[in-house]
């Protein structure tokens, strides 16, 4: 089969993509109990797993991770003396956040200029729905050995899959792994992502009073938590040009790859206009080389309900992205040090470590790059990006641990204009299309690599 018939058979997949990943969509699995029922998750889970038997994987199954989700595991033995490539993908997907901010509903697909929205169409389901649509154009020629694995709560962060591989490494013993959580830098530009931060997670929490108090009676002397916390979080920025700063971490890294110009950035951000970007350096360096602080959210009595009164505690979750080259325990000891010893007047300050990931660099050198760069050269026309990637993916450092010599790969069907995590996450059905081909395209090609 040559590449033009693989594509011509790719194309006419589409139309089952679409049926797919509107299957695959109306299930909220959403992997929070608190929000969605878990029986949506291991509705997903079962789902995933039927469409990969029917795609030609054999032992397909769920197992229960330690975190209790629910991981896919399935494989196809390889033809004598060819490589075998492990394939991964998350079937949960975030919350809606906002409905109201959403056009269409979260949970239907729907289409609109071109582009497929509803939650989970690029992250990551979308990268399944590549999966499936790769394996199914090469059908019977299947030129390497699989294994498979579709996490059920990566979204969550819980580690229920990274458990399971440091106790089960041998499921996921691969020559080279493609973890398809990613994308490229825009479309039509074929990506491989190199560079991932860690993260680190807190919550931070400010007491001052045995209770609330009346502001006009005691407000004044009596020391006000929100304000406390407030003060205490403003110091994790330089005050003027808004730059991380956490004390005891590096904020001067500089990125090598590709770079991230300005204006691009501004727009697939939707900064205002006007609103000038924080930080010193370029775009890319601020992303992939330097720790990166947010405050994700904050419990304190809201506007509306409010009383006067002198507000006794406060908290917020705090998250530090960190670069490769920077430990993640280091990173949560200096996050940690910083907030307990930036207490304003004396207040008291408890910091609760929520969650940790270190970060990620891939090493490109091999020969399943080279597949990759070939496959990505031959669909887009022109050579492959390497790109850093701001999110996290723990379980990347778990895989490299448990198979030091198997090359990883990150790559996949997302892009700056899916808006991931946010309402109205979309995805363009042509880079479904174009990545299916690029691995359809991988898989051969790595079988035949020198290696």
């Amino acid at each position: 089969m040559t590449t033009d018939e693989l594509a011509g058979r790719i194309s006419g997949l589409m139309s089952r993509a679409r049926a797919d990943l509107t299957e695959l969509v109306s299930i909220p699995s959403v992997a929070d109990p608190r929000q969605y029922p878990a029986e949506e998750c291991v509705r997903a889970a079962q789902w995933v797993a039927d469409a990969f038997t029917e795609a030609g994987l054999r032992d397909v199954r769920l197992v229960e991770t330690p975190d209790g989700s629910n991981a896919v595991i399935g494989n196809r033995p390889p033809p004598p003396g060819a490589p075998t490539v492990l394939l991964y993908c998350h079937y949960d997907v975030q919350p809606p956040l906002d409905d109201d901010a959403w056009t269409s509903p979260p949970f239907a697909l729907t289409e609109r200029e071109g582009r497929w929205y509803g939650r989970g169409t690029a992250d990551c389901k979308g990268n399944i729905v590549m999966h499936l649509t790769a394996l199914r154009a090469l059908g019977d020629d299947i030129p390497v050995g699989l294994r498979f694995v579709a996490e059920g709560s990566e979204e969550q962060g819980t580690g229920g899959l990274e458990a399971y591989v440091a106790a089960h490494p041998g499921e996921f013993a691969a020559d080279a792994l493609l973890v398809c959580d990613t994308g490229n830098a825009a479309v039509g530009t074929g990506t491989a992502t190199t560079s991932l931060r860690g993260v680190v997670n807190v919550v931070v929490t400010v007491d001052t009073l045995a209770g609330e108090v009346h502001s006009g009676m005691f407000g004044g002397p009596a020391p006000d938590a929100l304000a406390a916390l407030i003060q205490l979080l403003s110091t994790l920025r330089d005050p003027e040009t808004g730059a991380t700063r956490v004390r005891g971490l590096d904020a001067s890294g500089t990125w090598e790859g590709a770079h991230y110009e300005e204006a691009q950035f501004r727009e697939d951000a939707g900064v205002l206009d006007g609103v000038p970007l924080i930080g010193t350096g370029s775009v890319s360096d601020l992303l992939w080389a330097r720790p990166a602080v947010t405050v994700l959210g904050i419990d304190c009595p809201p506007v509306v309900g409010s009383s006067a009164s002198v507000p006794p505690t406060a908290r917020a979750r705090v998250s530090l992205r960190i670069p490769p080259g920077t430990g993640a325990e280091a990173a949560e000891r200096a996050l940690t040090d910083h907030l307990t010893g930036a207490a304003p007047w004396g207040v008291r300050v408890e910091v609760e470590p929520e969650q940790s990931g270190a970060p990620f660099r891939a090493a490109t050198d091999g020969p399943a790059y080279r597949a990759l760069g070939e496959a990505m050269e031959a669909v887009y026309g022109k050579p492959m990006t390497y790109l850093g990637q701001g999110g996290s993916i723990p379980l990347c450092n778990v895989l490299a641990d448990a198979h030091p010599s198997a090359e990883i790969i990150l790559m996949g069907v997302e892009e700056p204009r899916c808006l991931i995590h946010a309402p109205n996450e979309s995805v363009d059905p042509a880079e479904i299309e174009h990545m299916a081909h690029v691995e359809a395209l991988f898989l051969r090609a790595f079988a035949r690599a020198p290696r």
